[in-house]
């Protein structure tokens, strides 16, 4: 259990955000959150750009501790409150196996979901172009293909362990099988792995609520 109080700003239906209270609800850490971004404002305010010049969710406090860009502040809960568990691996090889699917969901990830993401879920009907979108999902299809090939032959990210490499990589999967009204390719072995990681508690409290 954390000594200070864990506190995360930011919208509960923001993808990192997601990332960092799944990953808490797997450490079993009691927490507070506290609203912030988009409609909720804040970010742009000058207490919040003392904790965060990035003007960006999510952001960790935890005593006068603060953390902000969601893939660290995983790394970090697990180091300071999860030694021991698979979470986050001590051998060095495969923290750096974890450590590379987390810059992937950055790297390659996130720029491919964001625009069917938002041409769908954040851009009202009568708006939302769906010849582009589809363009956009078809290109997001080529990136979810490398994750549909790798888990073929293992149950998780890194193998028969849940890592956070599943938690970052599962918040995305969510949006991207979640999402209705683009065609995209069959990819079984990423929806039988989503479909395991929705049986977790802190999957289906705060990933898997309807998008926004």
């Amino acid at each position: 259990m954390p000594d200070q109080q864990l506190t995360i700003w930011g919208r509960a239906n923001s993808v990192n955000v997601q990332k960092v209270l799944w990953c808490l609800a797997e450490l079993g850490l009691p927490f507070e959150r506290i609203d912030a971004g988009m409609a909720f404002g804040k970010t742009r305010e000058a207490d919040y750009l003392a904790m965060n010049p990035n003007a960006r969710i999510p952001t960790l406090v935890e005593g006068d501790f603060v953390l902000w860009e969601s893939n660290s502040i995983l790394r970090y809960l697990c180091l300071a409150h999860g030694r021991g568990t698979p979470l986050y691996p001590e051998a060095p090889k495969s923290r750096a196996s974890v450590d590379r699917w987390l810059d992937w969901t950055l790297s390659t990830v996130q720029p491919v979901d964001r625009p069917v993401f938002w041409g769908i879920v954040r851009t009202p009907p009568a708006e939302r172009d769906m010849i582009q979108v589809q363009r956009d999902a078809d290109a997001a299809a080529e990136v979810w293909i490398i994750a549909d090939r790798h888990l073929a032959t293992r149950r998780f990210m890194e193998g028969d362990q849940f890592t956070i490499a599943d938690i970052a990589i599962g918040c995305y999967a969510r949006r991207w099988l979640g999402v209705e009204g683009i065609t995209r390719p069959a990819q079984p072995h990423l929806t039988r792995w989503l479909a395991e990681l929705g049986k977790r508690s802190g999957f289906a409290q705060f990933v898997a609520p309807p998008m926004s």
